[in-house]
């Protein structure tokens, strides 16, 4: 067996299931879980349709780079969002089965296995990103998302030594958990670090259409290096999905786009992978990419259960909307998020991940910068998320900071 798996941690909903082992939930209650980010907003309307029309596509294999449709509407789709003169769909674009397999595949392109070889990453974090690195044959290094910084990467605390041996950086913007959004002049820096130590910057981007309805859209890393002179996006790669977008966490679609050079050597691995998408997935991924209606949709019903829930939870916990996604990161009382996410599970039927099963702990100074916290996700229908904060706030009303 390969030995680096016996690197890998444990996922956090295995750590949750372990923390859960010896407790049930009140009878009575209806459990509700937000645990997890898997959107549960109703289908799009277009997506039966566009399946029924495409299933003969069942008949034949899909290519690796996708049908050019699909390409030129998410190219078209870049375009519009973030303000680019030109997306080349024919090199600068493919189709993936769910960015969460593209952002673990592309470091095993990406990194060239040597001694002292660094992957970048943030603290919290996607804990793919850790098992690309270490499976890709490099370390994991972190950046701590911190409150006194607004949950942004300050990269400026990286030594030199530590950019020299980096070869992939993964950012998350807007970031899960905190839903903070670096700020377009941010990205640019980052592309100035990776041009002078010659690195890759993955930027996975899968929130950035969850926001309040009137804020400005989150910037992205393409828009970035367009407006900066990279019009060819060298080292910039981002990760889109419609899991998130289009509330079709199952449709497992979603895309890379950027650097012509560097999806040119990743369709060669992938095309030894054999991660493929079926021609009726191509089909409903390029109805939804080409409509923002549902995506407004979905943003509104998000807003409207932000507005409901954080004036409830403010009561009793140290937390504030965020700029995008649909995560709440509240402080809890006492600083003990497991003990927190065990009183609410088993006094309140709610469940809860603790932010420490989202970070790695320093191993000089022990510190984690997500202990303290819990992950909540506004993923059910309002209702749900109203209850669950009022149940939260029965247990902690009389909690103060």
């Amino acid at each position: 067996m390969n030995p680096r798996l016996d690197r890998l941690q444990p996922y956090p909903f295995e750590r949750l299931r372990a923390l859960f082992a010896d407790l049930r939930q009140p009878e009575g209650l209806e459990p509700i879980a937000l645990s997890i980010g898997e959107p549960r907003h109703a289908l799009p309307g277009f997506v039966e349709p566009a399946l029924r029309d495409a299933v003969q596509g069942y008949n034949h294999y899909p290519t690796t780079r996708g049908e050019p449709a699909l390409r030129e509407t998410i190219a078209a789709w870049l375009q519009r969002r973030f303000d680019l003169d030109t997306v080349k769909p024919e090199r600068q674009v493919l189709p993936v089965s769910g960015t969460r397999e593209a952002l673990f595949a592309i470091a095993q392109a990406v990194v060239a296995e040597k001694p002292g070889a660094r992957v970048l990453m943030p603290n919290p974090f996607y804990q793919i990103y850790e098992g690309a690195a270490l499976l890709a044959g490099a370390e994991p290094a972190f950046y701590d998302l911190a409150p006194e910084n607004g949950y942004l990467p300050d990269f400026s605390t990286i030594d030199v030594a530590t950019w020299d041996a980096v070869q992939l950086v993964y950012i998350c913007n807007p970031g899960n958990p905190a839903g903070a959004c670096m700020s377009e002049a941010a990205m640019q820096d980052l592309i100035r670090l990776a041009e002078r130590h010659d690195f890759v910057i993955a930027a996975d981007e899968c929130y950035s259409e969850i926001y309040h309805p009137e804020a400005t859209p989150p910037a992205g890393l393409l828009g970035a290096a367009a407006r900066m002179g990279n019009t060819g996006f060298e080292r910039c790669i981002v990760f889109h999905s419609l899991s998130k977008r289009s509330n079709l966490p199952g449709l497992r679609s979603g895309f890379v786009a950027g650097d012509a050079e560097l999806l040119d050597r990743f369709a060669l691995y992938r095309t030894y992978h054999g991660c493929t998408l079926p021609p009726p997935t191509q089909a409903v991924s390029r109805v939804a990419w080409a409509d923002e209606a549902h995506v407004a949709h979905n943003r509104a019903l998000y807003a409207e259960k932000f507005a409901a829930v954080v004036p409830r939870l403010q009561a009793i916990l140290d937390v504030t909307t965020p700029a995008a996604g649909f995560y709440l990161w509240p402080r809890v009382p006492d600083g003990d998020d497991e003990a927190f996410a065990r009183r609410l599970y088993a006094e309140a039927g709610v469940t809860v991940l603790p932010g420490r099963y989202l970070s790695r702990s320093d191993p000089t100074s022990g510190h984690n910068p997500g202990a303290g916290h819990v992950r909540m996700a506004l993923v059910a229908e309002p209702a749900a998320c109203v209850e669950a904060a009022e149940r939260i706030t029965g247990l902690y009303e009389s909690i103060t900071y």
